[in-house]
């Protein structure tokens, strides 16, 4: 655990650090020759890899170097474009946003256990990629908020069918058979009701977990990018005149229904900002995330941005 004042921050890894190419060839010999990649992820969270030049070209060999086994973003609420091979664009919102600090699929009965990160191309001017410790982000949290959430959480989803606001529930679960999302949600323990103009999902989960190795409790949810308190006022001002809480695209209550109070919500999110660290991306740049140690949002920029994601379970 950090001690207070102290600022987390990745392991950068150079190739002049460890006498190889600076080359995607460099990469491999890195990794092949016995870096431990599984100790120094969970040492220090997130490790940040530059220098090895690494081209839309060789994204494949680089992504199967610490990713052999990729997933899809199946249950995946923010739009992103699948590019092939289970490689995604990052999440497409407007670019004058932030996204808030969180850890992918958190929400979901089940989350990546890695995420590895690649700048295409980076933002004009901003478009940083802040990571933060996810035991320190608990920590940070005030004791009566951390209390309140000691029940857990419940998740509301209304995912239209092809016309609507958001993604539809094929865009989702990545399959337009409902057979397969049934499955899905089923295995995960949701409950899902077929309507009208749809499908509509809930689920009950934890506010926190445990690192499998590590032991360590983190703070694990995304209460403030599903909850109103957490948009735009522009945009929850019109949400809420064109939706019944009900029928909100997504929603978040507390797992026995009551609502989560706006403050809880507003200081779960600054403390997730509190301690974050900036990559300031450069072209080539990969950065691989232990997705349970470490939180991860984005920064909002001028300019072109493309960075990518490819993740595992």
């Amino acid at each position: 655990m950090m001690t207070e004042g102290e600022q987390w921050q990745p392991l950068v890894v150079l190739p002049t650090a460890y006498d190889v190419a600076p080359t995607p060839q460099g990469l491999s010999d890195l990794i092949g020759n016995g870096l431990d990649v599984d100790g120094l992820l969970t040492e220090h969270r997130a490790l940040l890899f530059k220098g090895f030049d690494i081209t839309r070209d060789t994204l494949d060999g680089a992504i199967d170097l610490f990713l052999p086994n990729r997933a899809a973003y199946t249950h995946g609420n923010t739009p992103r474009s699948n590019l092939g091979g289970n490689i995604y664009t990052s999440t497409e919102y407007p670019a004058d946003q932030s996204i808030s600090m969180h850890n992918e699929l958190s929400y979901a009965s089940a989350w990546p256990s890695r995420l590895l990160f690649y700048c295409e191309q980076p933002a004009e001017t901003g478009g940083a990629t802040p990571l933060a410790d996810a035991a320190n982000w608990l920590q940070l949290i005030d004791p009566e908020v951390r209390d309140a959430f000691a029940g857990g959480l419940r998740y509301a989803q209304n995912l239209h069918g092809g016309r609507g606001l958001g993604k539809s529930w094929q865009q989702t679960f990545e399959t337009d058979n409902r057979d397969e999302v049934e499955a899905f949600l089923a295995e995960g323990r949701s409950s899902w009701t077929w309507t009208s103009t749809g499908l509509r999902v809930t689920q009950e989960r934890a506010a926190t977990t445990h690192h499998p190795v590590t032991g360590e409790e983190v703070w694990f949810n995304q209460v403030d990018q599903w909850h109103p308190a957490g948009l735009p006022e522009d945009v929850r001002t019109i949400m809420t005149q064109m939706f019944t809480e009900a029928d909100l695209p997504q929603s978040v209550t507390f797992r026995d229904g009551s609502p989560i109070p706006a403050e809880y919500v507003l200081h779960v999110r600054e403390m997730g900002w509190k301690q974050a660290y900036d990559i300031d991306w450069e072209t080539s740049n990969l950065a691989l995330v232990d997705n349970v140690l470490a939180a991860h949002a984005r920064r909002p920029y001028t300019g072109e941005r493309r960075v990518l994601v490819a993740m595992s379970a």
